[in-house]
C-alpha cells in the first residue's frame, strides 16, 4: 500500500508541474515577456519576426501586457508582447511591442488599432522596424479652431487619406 501511495503522489506532482509550466508559457500558446532581460529587442531578437512586430506607444501607466495582448489578439494571432519596464520603479515606459504570427496581421493591426483609446489615451501603432530615413517630413500642419467633439482618431483618419501621418498631437 505504501508503494502505491508514493506512485500516486509522484504522479500528482508531475501533473501539477505540467500545469504550472503551461501557465507560465503565456496566454493562448504565446509569450508575455515581463522580465527585463528576456525581451523582444534583446535576447529573443533572433527568434523574433521583425516584419510582424509592431510598436505601440503612448501607453497609459494602467495598461499592462495582458491588456495589450487582449486588444491586439483581435487583429490576429499574437506570438509575443513586451513592455519595457524601468529597473528601479518597475513601471513601464509608455510603449511596448507586439509580435504577430505574420506580417499581414501586423499590418492589419496598424490600420485598425492605431489611435484607439486605451485607458483614455490614444495609442500609436507603427511597424517596429520602421526605417527612420523614410520619415522625411513632407509638411508640418497646424490645424486650429477644431470642434471640441473632434478626437485624435478622426483627425488621424482624415489626414491619413492623403498620405502617411508620421506624428500626431
Amino acid at each position: 500500500a505504501g508503494h502505491a501511495e508514493t506512485r500516486r503522489r509522484h504522479a500528482a506532482r508531475r501533473v501539477r508541474s505540467r500545469n504550472v509550466s503551461r501557465m507560465s508559457s503565456g496566454i493562448a500558446g504565446g509569450r508575455i515577456s515581463s522580465a527585463a532581460g528576456s525581451n523582444l529587442l534583446g535576447q529573443q531578437a533572433q527568434d523574433r519576426n521583425q516584419d510582424a512586430t509592431i510598436y505601440v506607444g503612448n501607453l497609459d501607466l494602467a495598461c499592462t501586457e495582458e491588456i495589450l495582448w487582449e486588444v491586439f489578439v483581435q487583429a490576429g494571432p499574437v506570438v509575443n508582447v513586451y513592455v519595457p519596464k524601468d529597473r528601479v520603479s518597475n513601471a513601464h515606459q509608455g510603449y511596448g511591442f507586439v509580435e504577430f504570427a505574420n506580417e499581414e496581421d501586423a499590418d492589419y493591426a496598424i490600420k485598425v488599432l492605431n489611435m484607439i483609446k486605451l485607458h483614455g489615451k490614444p495609442v500609436r501603432v507603427n511597424k517596429a522596424s520602421q526605417d527612420k530615413k523614410s520619415n522625411d517630413v513632407g509638411a508640418n500642419l497646424f490645424v486650429g479652431n477644431l470642434d471640441s467633439e473632434l478626437d485624435e482618431k478622426l483627425l488621424y483618419d482624415t489626414f491619413s487619406a492623403f498620405g502617411v501621418v508620421i506624428t500626431t498631437p
